[in-house]
């Protein structure tokens, strides 16, 4: 959520950011709002101020004896208090839509992110490591998995519909095995805190991160008015909502294995077959806590901390820069990681590692007191998967494919199996 002041200071700055989003201008809308409601706010504080004035004037009046003062003024405050009321909703309502028009407005980008339009310029980083060499034909996962006989689309669709998968056996313990390899590089080599929160979520946590109000059509709510969390970025982040951290104790750091649920509301026709675009799946998420000094160089860091999980893997992968029309709406710049599937002969992502500067925490009225200066500023955030565990797995399959059908298992993956080398046909 931007700042309205700084809004009001910087109108054709805001346009052009969102200019550069591909988004329509928004300054003239918003700044109109902010100025009816500080001329509601004007009104109101005149209107109890003279209440007050005239109050103290009918003590006056009635000390010198002077009635038709003293009635005249009690006439004027009885008015006042009955006019107050729908002042007050007045401005309750102008604050609510002008509150609900920033919410609805995406972050700033940072100044060195490029400008485009979509995915096709975006810009790649780096590229770390080779596609596999094979002499076999490549095999897509859902292909591997049905042929070894521990993946089953078929049955997922009778208990819940399509965008479900059901694994048995070895590949139920190889999603598992990468679910813990993840937590346990980041809490044990990457200095993140193990958290176990809650999956399901209020309104206000929701809110706080930014999937509310305006994606709300890619959550699951339940009956009881609660919504199932598309990421433990959500819970995550709002640890700190509406609390004062004291700057010596940041960066906080905060890992946690949990699901994740998405309705993919936008995404009907797309990936429907196998693995890549589920309802639910589960992801090892990355967040940190930060002031404005050092969030640039988490970001780094946190990237980092994501590509470290695809190199221990053996996985071919690229890191991109998001382009400012291809980045969330929570974020001031963007790094992707796409892994290589042989299967598609393409690059997916696996990874998204974002700076929020203080966007999510001026949602969540999330601050932080300053060492040297005690002033209190909002706290910068950044949310990372460290990394998706089902397209993890995917790309395992598919990278790790032998030309008998089985599945290698990578070599720091082996002591989660059981000291199992190799899936093979059930």
């Amino acid at each position: 959520m931007l700042d309205i002041k700084w809004i009001r200071e910087n109108p054709q700055a805001l346009d052009a950011a969102l200019a550069k989003r591909g988004a329509e201008p928004q300054s003239a809308a918003l700044v109109a709002m902010d100025e009816k409601r500080r001329a509601v706010i004007a009104s109101l504080q005149d209107m109890q101020s003279r209440r007050n004035a005239a109050s103290k004037e009918i003590g006056a009046a009635m000390a010198q004896k002077n009635m038709e003062l003293a009635d005249k003024l009690k006439a004027e405050v009885a008015t006042l208090k009955d006019a107050m009321p729908a002042a007050e909703q007045q401005e309750r309502e102008v604050s609510a839509a002008l509150d609900d028009m920033l919410s609805r407005i995406p972050n700033i980008p940072l100044e060195d992110v490029p400008v485009g339009r979509d995915e096709n310029d975006n810009v790649v980083t780096r590229i770390v490591g080779e596609k596999p060499l094979w002499t076999h034909a490549a095999r897509e996962h859902f292909e591997i998995g049905e042929a070894l006989g521990y993946m089953d689309f078929d049955r997922a669709a009778k208990l819940s519909g399509s965008r479900f998968t059901v694994l048995t056996s070895q590949l139920a313990r190889l999603e598992r095995a990468l679910g813990q390899f993840m937590i346990d590089l980041h809490t044990g080599e990457h200095g993140y805190t193990e958290v176990s929160s809650p999956l399901m979520v209020r309104d206000e946590a929701m809110f706080g991160t930014g999937q509310l109000p305006k994606f709300a059509e890619d959550l699951f709510k339940t009956t009881d008015g609660r919504w199932l969390i598309p990421t433990a970025e959500v819970t995550l982040t709002n640890l700190v909502a509406n609390e004062i951290l004291e700057q010596e104790k940041l960066p906080l750091r905060f890992t946690a294995l949990t699901p994740s649920f998405r309705s993919e509301a936008g995404s009907a026709g797309r990936d429907t077959r196998g693995m890549l675009r589920q309802h639910q799946f589960w992801k090892c998420e990355l967040v940190s806590i930060t002031d404005q000094d050092s969030a640039l160089e988490e970001h780094e860091r946190m990237t980092a901390c994501a590509e470290e999980v695809l190199k221990r893997l053996g996985l071919h992968f690229r890191t991109l820069t998001l382009c400012t029309g291809d980045m969330g709406f929570g974020a001031r710049k963007t790094y992707d990681l796409e892994v290589w599937l042989p299967g598609q002969n393409a690059y997916r992502e696996i990874s998204s590692c974002s700076v929020c500067g203080d966007f999510q925490g001026r949602r969540m009225n999330a601050r932080y007191r300053g060492k040297e200066d005690k002033a209190t500023r909002f706290v910068h955030t950044l949310n990372g998967s460290g990394t998706a565990v089902g397209r993890c797995l995917i790309a395992v399959l598919e990278n790790y494919l032998n030309e008998d059908g089985s599945v290698t298992i990578p070599d720091v993956l082996v002591p989660y199996m059981g000291g199992l080398t190799k899936i093979e046909k059930a």
